[in-house]
Order: structure tokens, then sequence, then C-alpha cells
């Protein structure tokens, strides 16, 4: 029997987040991406939206043994959903792959109590440079709604709990391609 997948298209893009194997660059039909707000998270995060006419890049990786437990756990503010008939990849076969989306129905507005941190979009954004180079950076932006969303600017102290070291380099393209998007910085007000 063959392992499922999962498909991400956050910060499971970027592999230094995760232990799953067979990561595979991979695209999914018709969806989207959005930053959104739960209840259940203080801050705004990445989800898939069904877009009918969309495609995302994203990651495919093996969840061994059908082991959801941990990922699941992760990923606790979204429903895993079946995805396989959705999913372009170079795997051989029909794997399962399933994809994590927050029910719209759960979904808040995100606002300045609940910002983007700016040490989950790094790792997003570092994930995304590593495996599809620039221009899946410029095809992220462009498949991402919600840009108006503020990022609170946590660099001296990640808030992110899988928040990884960013150069210079890739600090100048990150803020860069933040700039471009007209997305407005904040300071935390506690």
């Amino acid at each position: 029997m063959t392992a499922p997948y999962f498909f991400g298209y956050g910060s499971l893009v970027n592999t230094a987040t995760h232990a799953y194997g067979g990561a595979a660059p991979a695209r999914l039909s018709g969806w989207r991406r959005a930053w959104v707000h739960t209840s259940l998270r203080e801050v705004a995060f990445l989800s898939a939206v069904p877009c009918e006419n969309s495609e995302i890049d994203g990651l495919i990786a093996e969840v061994p043994g059908a082991d959801w437990a941990a990922l699941d756990e992760r990923e606790f503010a979204y429903e895993r959903l079946p995805a396989s008939d959705r999913v372009q990849h170079s795997l051989a076969g029909s794997p399962e792959i399933s994809v994590y989306a927050v029910a719209a129905d759960k979904q808040n507005g995100v606002s300045e109590r609940h910002p983007i941190l700016l040490s989950y979009l790094d790792v997003v954004l570092q994930g995304y440079l590593q495996v599809f180079g620039a221009e899946g950076l410029k095809g992220f932006v462009e498949t991402t709604d919600g840009w108006e969303s503020p990022i609170l600017d946590d660099h001296a102290a990640p808030r992110y709990p899988r928040h990884q070291a960013i150069t210079a380099a890739e600090r100048k393209i990150f803020d860069d391609l933040i700039d471009s998007t007209g997305a407005r910085r904040i300071v935390w007000k506690a």
C-alpha cells in the first residue's frame, strides 16, 4: 500500500519546518491561497480557498504509514480535505493526496489584532525561493489574496514556532516582494 501525501502551499513548502520525506514540487488546480484568521489562532495564516480558475504551486510529501496525527496537530485550525484529483505531480501512480484548508464558516476578518507574522511569512517565502526560485515567489504573491492584511514585524523576537534564519540576501528579496504587494507593516501593541 502506498503512503498518502499532503499538498503544502505555505510553511510546509519549507522542508526545514518538517521531517516528511519524498517531497516534490506539485500544483493544485481549482484553489488559491488567502490570508485568514480563525478563533483557533491568535494570528493570521494561509489557507487554501476554492477558486475554479486558479492553480497554486506547492510541495507534496509523504505521510508514512498514513499516520496523520502529528500533521493534523500541527495544522489543527484546518480541515484535511481530499485533493488527489486536483494535484499535478511527477510521482508514479495515483497516491492519495490531501490539502489542509480552513472552512469558510470558521474564517474571521484579519485585523491589527490578528496580523500576519513576518517570521511566518519569511518561512513561507524561503521555501518558495528554494523550491521554485524568483518566479515561484512572484507566482506565490499573484495567487495569494489578502495582502491588505497587516504584517507584524517580529524579527527581533520571532513568534512563529518554526521560524528559520534568513540571510541578508533573502531579507532584501523578501522585503522588496512584500513591499510590491502594498502590505503594511505594524508594531505589536499589547
